[in-house]
């Protein structure tokens, strides 16, 4: 079964050949239009005596919906589970209420809420939603993707729920991810919800908690590990080949080996892209060419310091690599510029345990050598920092408290307007508390957060502190790889994406201090990333030759803007 989605001659979304009536059509989020169906819609449908009298306006809707959400009070997992029961009864009346609340509610269906509706999912779960793919179902995983509500699926996020923010292994918990990151695609970008799939591959979970929990609700068994799981994995990503061939599909929260095999494996195989490595990667170095602007330091003069190597931080570093050549750093000065420390100390291609996706950002042994920034003393990051004098400090680590102030001070002896982005979520893993730090500066430093903080006021002075968001980059980039009908999602594609959210920043708010844009601009946002990106498949070779023009059209016709269609009865 398909839903059937069309534009009309004004631009009016329609569902036509509607076959479901009375108590179907009202338990169908896609359909269900609760107290607005019209009095003409009621007698079509079956309708009449199922709803109360009064025909409700778009704004009322909304307004008593929100109602149920305040009446949740100061409890975000409560008021999580509002809005995915909302979610689940009328769709359209969800994003409604989350467009008009954007910076509200955005932390409550995703970061950092989303977070303790992991730690919590199987003792708070209601219906399922999306797809829980296991190895039970080996041998007919393509069978399995038929089991959904729409045929005609254009995007999918999946995960195999390993690394769930910074709270590790969450085994079917995980699913909350692809939901919510499928709810900001259609927030940011206006993909219609009936095109989108949330996956989990639950393959099983080494969290003993979890595992000794007698509500837990997933495939109860230790992880699939090695060649079984590759395998697995290999069968998975030929079914949603052939089933949807015209598909985008996003890697999310999966361990950082795996991530980048994974990423690596597939890439050319389908158009798909790991927001983790690549959608961070991007939102980080939006943030620190806004910075630049802020500060009028030139990308080519900073010393960036990455502390966390793992996929964010690994992705973080390569994506600044190839802006620092781009900005005209030669390949061989990249270091001079771009470290990246970890558990193991500077990373180094002399570091012991040092692994495979991390060879492309580690410094030269004898430099590290060299600079006193090799063996036991690598591993003191306020060593680090003394010695390597970065200008910018970049956290990835989910190690909370971990740019403690003497690091924070030792930074601020040598840069005049320290930059400071402590991006681990949930909140509870942030490596700062921004009131800290610029405690800690006198003012001076630049803050950015991986999850929402309120201004801080501090001598006088109001400090915005920026949230570094994927919201900003994936949806213009999942977007635009559908519209340009791009055969791979490229890095140059999230280079393009990255550059138009530094240069919206700056030019919305010259004289600010923040490093991202706020959230309630999100839509605009998007729909100038997504043309930047489509623009670059074109300009690369990897999508369709679509003039400026042409992808202005597009856009108009494939953004959805939150409206109930009108349905049409078979």
């Amino acid at each position: 079964m398909k839903y059937r989605i069309e534009r009309g001659p004004n631009g009016e979304w329609i569902m036509p050949e509607v076959w479901k009536r009375g108590h179907a059509l009202l338990i169908d989020a896609l359909y269900n239009k609760g107290t607005a169906f019209t009095e003409e819609e009621r007698e079509l449908f079956d309708l009449d005596g199922m709803l109360p009298h009064q025909v409700t306006s778009r704004e009322r809707q909304v307004r008593r919906a929100y109602e149920h959400v305040q009446a949740k009070g100061d409890h975000p997992l409560e008021k999580y589970v509002c809005m995915a029961s909302l979610q689940g009864r009328n769709e359209t009346l969800y994003y409604q209420v989350l467009s008009e609340h954007i910076e509200e509610l955005t932390p409550i269906v995703y970061t950092p809420t989303v977070g303790e509706a992991a730690l919590s999912y199987s003792h708070v779960f209601r219906r399922g939603r999306g797809l829980w793919i296991t190895p039970d179902h080996r041998g007919r995983i393509y069978d399995i993707l038929g089991h959904v509500r729409n045929e005609d699926v254009r995007l999918i996020v999946v995960t195999d729920n390993e690394r769930i923010l910074g709270l590790g292994d969450q085994g079917v918990g995980g699913m909350v991810i692809p939901i919510g990151k499928l709810a900001l695609y259609t927030l940011g970008a206006g993909i219609h919800p009936a095109y989108t799939l949330p996956i989990s591959l639950d393959v099983g979970t080494d969290n003993e908690n979890l595992l000794n929990d007698d509500l837990y609700a997933g495939w109860r068994e230790p992880r699939l590990r090695g060649d079984a799981y590759y395998e697995f994995v290999d069968e998975f990503v030929d079914a949603v080949r052939r089933r949807f061939p015209t598909v985008v599909l996003q890697w999310e929260d999966f361990l950082k080996a795996n991530a980048f095999v994974l990423l690596d494996r597939y890439r050319s195989t389908l158009p798909s892209f790991n927001d983790d490595i690549q959608g961070t990667g991007a939102a980080a170095t939006a943030g620190i060419n806004a910075a630049c602007e802020r500060t009028g330091i030139n990308l080519a003069d900073q010393r960036i310091l990455m502390v966390g190597a793992g996929a964010a931080g690994v992705g973080i570093a390569r994506h600044l690599r190839h802006s620092l050549i781009a900005a005209g750093v030669p390949e061989g000065e990249v270091p001079e510029h771009l470290a990246l420390f970890d558990v193991i100390g500077l990373v180094n291609m002399g570091s012991e345990g040092l692994e495979k996706h991390q060879h492309s950002v580690a410094w030269p042994a004898a430099l590290a050598e060299q600079r006193g920034l090799a063996g036991e003393q690598s591993k003191d990051l306020v060593h680090v920092i003394e010695t390597f004098k970065p200008t910018v400090i970049v956290g990835a680590t989910a190690s909370p408290g971990l740019f403690s102030e003497e690091a924070i001070r030792m930074m601020a002896t040598h840069a005049e307007r320290p930059v400071v982005m402590a991006l681990s979520n949930p909140t509870s893993k942030c490596e700062a508390i921004p009131s800290d730090v610029l405690e800690w500066t006198d003012g001076r430093a630049i803050v950015a957060t991986g999850s929402p903080f309120a201004p801080v006021e501090l001598n006088g002075r109001r400090h915005t502190i920026s949230q570094s968001n994927n919201i900003y980059i994936f949806p213009g980039v999942g977007l635009g790889a559908l519209v340009s009908g791009a055969r791979e999602v490229t890095d140059s594609m999230f280079a393009a994406a990255s550059d138009a959210l530094a240069r919206w920043t700056i030019e919305k708010d010259p004289d600010g201090d923040g490093l991202y844009p706020p959230l309630a601009d999100l839509r605009a946002i998007t729909r100038d990333i997504t043309a930047a990106v489509i623009r670059d498949a074109r300009d690369v070779g990897v999508g369709r030759k679509l003039s400026d023009e042409e992808i202005e059209r597009e856009l108009d016709h494939e953004i959805w803007n939150f409206d109930y269609p009108i349905l049409h009865p078979v």
